[in-house]
């Protein structure tokens, strides 16, 4: 037997992907636990499919064919893997890959039936699992046909199936190799799946069953329905019973057949309880042995469980590590800073460095560790108020939480109150001081040019001591109590002022006109200003041809040579001077800046050109701060018709002065930190660049995957771990295909909430009222600010927008995104811009088309579709 091209299972530990692929690695880990039976076999090596492979030079200009194919091309990805399949299949199966496999039958038993599974190496890793992707056939009867059905497995390897799977998790067609596992059948009584966590929920101690009689491949195909049992802490708390009518079994010459299953046992379970109980007692044997939740395969033979695979389960959310076995709450960061995507390793480090709170890593998302708060009733009940008035769904998450009796918080500390943040009680409030605001706006700036100043001479492990002293300085900004002061009191005026002229006039969201163009918004400026540029480029043709056509790339050299470019560049480069530290995501430190690529604001400023005419800014800022004055003026007129009216308007009249002398400031405290993030970013990547020239690192942005610890260690020994590097990498390209949860438990399980309201239109898609008024227009479905391509009219239909989205909402007429809260950015600014928006509809990318006719009730909180 030549070793190279057959191993039996019990030669192979879970080390051995690169050899006998994800399922044969699996199996052969599997089959040393102990108690766990898996049915005997053996595997046919990589190196046998790299052999067979070997005979089909021409297969190497397919594959790069297909490495270069759209993901999104389905026509062509499916006529191009058809046709490396088939040269896959018209291989012969070498001879001595034939002998080495007929000699391993002989010695199984060659006349036997067996299974004939693939086994790829991109296949059941902990973050790709690839179920379903490549082919397996079972009740495989005599040599000539386990050698036909190899063959047919390493074809599966180019299904169309296979190949977008992989395109889409960044996994090259080439580097990926196919095993082949080769196991004597089992012929079960019943068989399905186990799944050792909750796979809709997440939650760890959950497990779910599926159990049908006869083969599992029934469930699998959908061919029959299954019995569900769900299993917590040792105990069948639920159960449905399936009519099982049909069955499939093996034929006796191989191959398997639906059989009509007896009258009498259509309506039993397929699984007794205890039989239910001791399968997922196994599971968490598996669980334990490979370290995290499984999707497990099992047969059940003369009542004795054989397992036949088991892989990771991918899709659930990983949960922070809390150093502890207490019982958790986390509240998602993203949420509350309108960036839910996963962020790179050294961007999820500086943040909980620079961040007033204690903030836990999973997925590559950030959490805070609310436990104690909702521990303490007083406590409690500030957290909710805060975070329902931000994102209600967060709150009725958080309640859902705490109305469980097997979800039990640990005692309140008697520990000093935690640092400001979400739940902390309101400071007194200030009166309206526009001077207060000024103050603040130059404590700010003046902190940035001194962090500028003092970095310029700083390299080395120094530039590392100095950047810990200066997140202090970062935090002390951030904690000013005045600062604080100033928000909480344009948000209370807010809330005041909604609440106050609902009760007296019956009136909602009547603040969203009385902060139309608030003074002092550098977000709402931000637009504004872009409309500026546009009308610096708009007079000068070729320029605006030159920007059309330019592309990603550096566009700003090129305009000086053009009539007109000169002006246009000179104002490119002034919006870049103050705003150029903005992007999407900014919270990540390792998301590419405007000033790094200006290019990304290119869209927008050729929709400002198109959509826009001259003044449009002054005229735009003009006309919001005449109707909020209008609306001002009719409130107080309505108020002091009412009894005890002079007083009402007199209190309406001061918060009415405090919101717009503070609603503006809410934005900049944001825009210094990612100011001084631009400066911490520049410093950084020179580092980088340094060890790059000593050979340290490949290229400069590797340091995006580790750790400030780690890059400050990098610095100090000249030495990096690239291993650590590439897997890093690996995990963020699994974390970017995860959904944060709006809440997660310590047991895993991911809330989002809901709204529990029966007030909207049939059919409505319900979210959170953040911006009054009422819009009809064309839906615009944009899940990147750099493939916006907006017209006058159209509605904005995203994920969620940070400040770095606040250029184009000068061109729509609505907004809707799935995730958002009342005083979150795009709220904001929509109020600032008057634009009716509905926030926190969830699904609401994938449930609008774009282009589809919609209407935006920002008044009432939802979105009807209307074609």
């Amino acid at each position: 037997m030549d070793t190279r091209y057959v191993w039996d299972l019990q030669e192979i530990d879970g080390t051995q992907v690169a050899v006998v692929g994800g399922k044969g690695a699996h199996l052969g880990a599997l089959s040393r636990i102990d108690g766990v039976r898996v049915p005997a076999g053996f595997c046919v090596t990589t190196d046998a499919f790299r052999r067979a492979l070997a005979g089909a030079p021409s297969l190497d200009g397919l594959l790069d064919r297909l490495s270069r194919l759209d993901p999104d091309d389905r026509e062509a990805t499916r006529t191009l893997s058809a046709e490396v399949r088939r040269a896959v299949e018209a291989l012969a199966v070498p001879d001595d890959v034939a002998e080495a496999v007929t000699g391993a039958l002989a010695r199984f038993g060659e006349h036997d039936a067996y299974a004939v599974r693939s086994s790829a190496t991109a296949e059941d890793l902990p973050t790709a699992s690839f179920a379903g992707q490549q082919d397996s056939y079972l009740n495989v009867v005599g040599p000539a046909e386990v050698l036909r059905h190899v063959g047919r497995c390493w074809a599966s390897l180019f299904t169309e199936r296979a190949v977008t799977y992989r395109r889409r998790n960044g996994i090259d067609h080439r580097t990926v190799r196919m095993a082949v596992v080769v196991q004597r059948m089992a012929f079960p009584d019943a068989a399905g799946v186990l799944f050792t966590a909750d796979p809709v929920t997440g939650d760890r101690r959950v497990a779910t069953v599926d159990a049908g009689l006869g083969l599992g491949e029934a469930l699998v195909s959908g061919l029959v329905n299954p019995d569900v049992f769900t299993v917590r802490d040792d105990e069948v708390v639920a159960e449905t019973i399936a009519v099982k009518r049909h069955a499939l079994q093996p034929l006796p010459g191989g191959g398997t057949r639906e059989v009509e299953v007896d009258a009498e046992r259509r309506e039993r379970p397929a699984l007794t309880r205890g039989q239910v109980l001791r399968l997922v007692r196994l599971g968490r044997r598996i669980e334990a042995h490979f370290g995290r939740p499984q999707d497990v395969e099992w047969c059940l033979v003369d009542d004795d469980f054989r397992i036949v695979q088991s892989r990771p389960i991918t899709t659930l959310f990983p949960v922070p590590e809390a150093g502890d076995r207490d019982n958790h709450v986390y509240v998602s960061v993203g949420h509350q800073q309108m960036m839910t995507d996963a962020m790179k390793t050294l961007g999820h480090s500086m943040w909980r460095l620079t961040a007033m709170v204690p903030m836990h890593e999973a997925g590559g998302r950030l959490f805070v560790d609310v436990t104690r708060r909702l521990a303490s009733p007083a406590s409690r009940t500030a957290l909710l108020d805060v975070v329902g008035k931000g994102d209600p769904l967060i709150r009725d998450a958080l309640e859902t939480v705490l109305d469980r009796d097997d979800f039990p918080l640990p005692l309140p500390d008697a520990a000093p109150a935690a640092p400001a943040g979400p739940g902390t009680p309101a400071p007194a409030p200030i009166e309206a001081d526009p001077a207060i605001v000024t103050a603040l706006v130059e404590r700010s700036r003046t902190s940035v040019a001194a962090l500028e100043r003092d970095i310029r001479t700083k390299t080395g492990p120094e530039l590392f001591d100095f950047l810990l002293e200066a997140f202090e300085e970062h935090k002390r900004v951030l904690s000013d109590p005045l600062s604080f002061r100033a928000l909480m009191a344009g948000m209370e005026a807010t809330w005041w002022l909604n609440d106050k002229l609902e009760e007296w006039l019956g009136e909602k969201n009547a603040a969203d006109a009385l902060t139309l163009s608030a003074p002092g918004n550098v977000t709402s400026e931000m637009g504004l200003a872009l409309l500026d540029v546009a009308d610096a480029i708009r007079p000068h043709p070729e320029v605006v041809a030159f920007l059309e056509r330019v592309g990603d790339g550096d566009f700003l050299d090129g305009l000086p040579k053009l009539p007109g470019g000169a002006g246009a560049r000179d104002a490119v480069e002034a919006y870049l001077d103050r705003y150029g530290m903005r992007c999407v995501g900014e919270i990540d430190i390792t998301r590419p800046r405007w000033r790094e690529r200006p290019a990304a604001l290119l869209p927008a400023i050729l929709d400002n050109v198109r959509n826009f005419g001259p003044g449009a800014a002054e005229r735009r800022f003009e006309q919001g701060r005449r109707t909020a004055l209008e609306k001002e003026r009719d409130v107080l007129a309505r108020l002091r018709d009412l009894p005890d009216g002079e007083r009402k308007a007199a209190e309406t009249k001061r918060m009415i002065d405090r919101v717009r002398t503070f609603a503006g400031y809410r934005e900049y405290p944001k825009y210094g930190i990612v100011s001084r993030y631009a400066v911490y970013k520049r410093a950084l990547l020179e580092e980088a660049a340094r060890l790059v020239r000593a050979g340290v690192l490949s290229e400069a942005e590797d340091v995006f995957h580790l750790t400030f610890q780690e890059f400050r260690e990098a610095v100090r020994t000249r030495r990096v771990d690239e291993g650590l590097i590439r897997r890093r990498e690996e995990a963020y390209r699994a974390h970017r295909a995860l959904t944060p949860p709006r809440v997660l438990t310590s047991d895993g399980e991911a809330l989002n909430g809901s709204y529990r309201r029966d007030d909207a239109p049939a059919g409505a898609l319900v979210g959170l009222a953040v911006s009054a008024g009422t819009v009809e227009g064309r839906a615009r479905v944009v899940l990147d600010m750099e493939e916006a391509d907006l017209e006058a009219g159209d509605i904005l239909v995203t994920a969620y927008t940070d400040p770095s989205w606040s250029p184009v909402f000068v061109g729509i007429t609505g907004l809707v995104t799935e995730v958002g809260g009342l005083m979150t950015h795009g709220a904001v600014i929509a109020r600032e811009y008057g634009l009716p928006a509905v926030v926190g509809v969830d699904g609401a990318t994938r449930l609008i088309r774009d282009g589809q006719r919609i209407r935006v009730h920002g008044t009432d909180g939802y979105v009807e579709i209307l074609s």
